[in-house]
């Protein structure tokens, strides 16, 4: 009974609240961020918002150029100079298509039946980077000269009656024709074709195909059903990578071709740095960087990817 109505002990005071520990170093990413975003504030931003306002002045180099919103400037370089960007948008897709053609057999080559001579292709892949675009577009001159083995044997090959029938070719001739720029072009560009694919190609696990081989597939379905669309990052990286620079190129147009296969890059060069003509300058840059935009979202939305490599 004692036990029964002896009275329960007493409760533990409650703890005291303490603040949670403050969090040390939640600002670091932000701070590692920084360098970043001023590098592209003061090197993209900041020159872009300059040739914004550059586009819509008027004026001469004389007299000094106001800012007069004149925006029919960009509706007179587009009228003035739309044949340019139709040969740009030509010349870079049929270089993209050209360097993925001869780009995917390489990395599907380095990824799946190089073996120990992997290392090897992949710095012949980037060797051209060693020297420098100039010297690289230059040496083109040569291979396409006329009169050389490379004409030579396009001849012997007929190829060049179809190209002359395409419009690509004139004659015997391949040097200052589209032929040429798009060579130029396509050899340029290829290690940024490449790259992309054989890393993406890499990622695929090797017993996908086993798989697909016990399902009784045939190796062109395997690849079909398998292979190709697992690459599908690669493919759309090496594409943009390949593209994006081909539209805004002169180097290779200008070296390679002559003034009938002039692209927009070679009148946005003569323009700030020949004629002198700022605004028209800024005006076709925008228009190109905005046609290369629209395209670029168009395609990505309908390559169904969801990364890219």
């Amino acid at each position: 009974m004692s036990a029964a109505t002896e009275a329960p002990p007493p409760l533990a005071p409650p703890a005291p609240e303490t603040k949670p520990p403050r969090k040390r170093g939640r600002f670091t990413p932000y701070w590692l961020l920084l360098p970043g975003i001023l590098w592209l504030v003061v090197f993209f931003a900041l020159p872009l918002v300059y040739q914004a306002s550059t586009s819509v002045q008027t004026g001469s180099l004389e007299q000094g150029y106001k800012v007069t919103w004149h925006f029919a400037t960009y509706w007179d370089a587009l009228s003035e100079y739309w044949p340019q960007f139709l040969r740009s948008v030509l010349y870079a897709a049929s270089a993209t298509i050209l360097c993925l053609l001869l780009g995917y057999p390489l990395a599907y080559l380095i990824a799946f039946r190089a073996g120990r001579w992997r290392n090897l292709i992949m710095i012949l892949v980037i060797a051209p980077f060693f020297t420098s675009f100039l010297i690289r577009t230059l040496a083109w001159k040569t291979i396409l000269a006329d009169g050389g083995p490379v004409v030579g044997a396009l001849n012997t090959l007929h190829v060049l009656d179809v190209t002359n029938w395409l419009g690509w070719t004139a004659g015997d001739r391949v040097l200052a024709t589209p032929l040429a720029v798009v060579c130029g072009l396509t050899y340029n560009f290829l290690p940024f074709m490449i790259l992309p694919l054989y890393t993406s190609l890499e990622r695929i696990d090797g017993r996908l195909h086993e798989a697909a081989g016990d399902l009784y597939a045939r190796p062109w379905t395997t690849f079909r059903k398998v292979t190709f669309p697992l690459s599908m990052p690669g493919v759309v990286s090496g594409t943009l990578l390949t593209f994006i620079p081909a539209a805004g190129d002169y180097v290779n147009a200008d070296l390679l071709g002559s003034t009938d296969t002039r692209m927009v890059g070679n009148v946005i060069q003569s323009q700030f740095l020949r004629i002198l003509d700022y605004p028209t300058a800024a005006a076709l840059s925008f228009i190109l960087m905005a046609a290369i935009l629209a395209m670029v979202t168009v395609y990505i939305r309908r390559s169904g990817t969801e990364d890219l490599v």
